[in-house]
C-alpha cells in the first residue's frame, strides 16, 4: 500500500499540472512556438518535481533534478532550430502560395500547390518551386527525417494518377539529394487523387489538389 500511495499522487499531479500548461498556453500569444515549449516545460518539471520531493522524504534536490528533466523533454518537442527552419521558409515562400505550418504532432509541414509545383499529368519540376526547394535543403542532414507524399487532382484514373503522384514525390526527393540532402533520411509516397484538399471541379481547386506535401521531423529522443 506504501508503493500505490506515491503513485497516485504523481499521477493526479501530473494531470493537474499538465492541464495548467493548457491554460498557460492560452496565455502565450505573443510567444514563439519555442518559447511556449520552455514555459510548458518549465511549468512541468516544477510540478513533477515538487512532487517527487514529497514522495522521497522531502529531498527537494531530488524531485528538482527529475523534474527539470522531465520539463525539458515535455516542453521541447517542438525545438529552436525547427522554429528557425520554420521561419526560413515562411520567409523563403512569402507570397508563393506555399504554406508553412507545425502540425499538432511536431512537424514541420510545407504545401507546394500544383500552380507552382506541377502541370497537370507531368512529374517535372517547375522552375518556381526550385529556389523554395533549395532552400528546404539547407541545413538538412542525417538527423533530421524528410517524408514526402506526390497528390493529384481526379483528372485520369487511379493506373496513371497513383504513379504520377508517386513520380512527383520521387522528383523532389531527387532535387533536395542534388542539393546536398542525405537520400537515407528521404521517404517518399504518391496517394493519387485520394486526398484532395479542394474542389477537383474548377481548375483552382484541381491546381491545390495538384501538390507535394514536405513533412520534416527531428527524430525523437531516448535515454540511456
Amino acid at each position: 500500500m506504501k508503493n500505490i500511495i506515491p503513485s497516485r499522487l504523481v499521477m493526479t499531479s501530473l494531470v493537474a499540472t499538465a492541464a495548467a500548461a493548457s491554460v498557460l498556453l492560452a496565455g502565450c500569444a505573443d510567444m514563439t512556438q519555442s518559447q511556449k515549449g520552455t514555459a510548458i516545460g518549465a511549468g512541468i518539471g516544477a510540478g513533477v518535481g515538487a512532487v517527487i520531493g514529497k514522495t522521497t522524504g522531502g529531498k527537494a534536490g531530488t524531485g528538482a533534478v527529475v523534474g527539470g528533466a522531465i520539463g525539458a523533454v515535455a516542453g521541447n518537442l517542438w525545438s529552436r532550430r525547427m522554429e528557425e527552419k520554420r521561419h526560413e521558409m515562411e520567409q523563403a515562400t512569402a507570397g508563393t502560395g506555399v504554406t508553412v505550418a507545425r502540425t499538432e504532432d511536431n512537424q514541420l509541414r510545407v504545401n507546394l500547390p500544383g500552380d507552382i509545383s506541377f502541370d497537370t499529368g507531368r512529374a517535372n519540376i517547375r522552375p518556381d518551386m526550385a529556389p523554395i526547394l533549395s532552400k528546404f535543403a539547407r541545413g538538412l542532414d542525417g538527423s533530421m527525417n524528410v517524408q514526402i507524399i506526390g497528390h493529384t487532382d481526379s483528372q485520369g484514373s487511379d493506373a496513371i494518377n497513383n504513379p504520377l503522384s508517386k513520380d512527383r514525390a520521387d522528383a523532389v526527393r531527387d532535387y533536395l539529394v542534388a542539393q546536398g540532402a542525405p537520400a537515407a533520411h528521404i521517404h517518399t509516397e504518391g496517394r493519387g487523387e485520394h486526398q484532395p484538399i479542394a474542389d477537383n471541379a474548377t481548375a483552382e481547386g484541381r491546381a491545390k489538389n495538384r501538390r507535394v506535401e514536405i513533412f520534416l521531423r527531428e527524430p525523437a529522443k531516448t535515454g540511456g
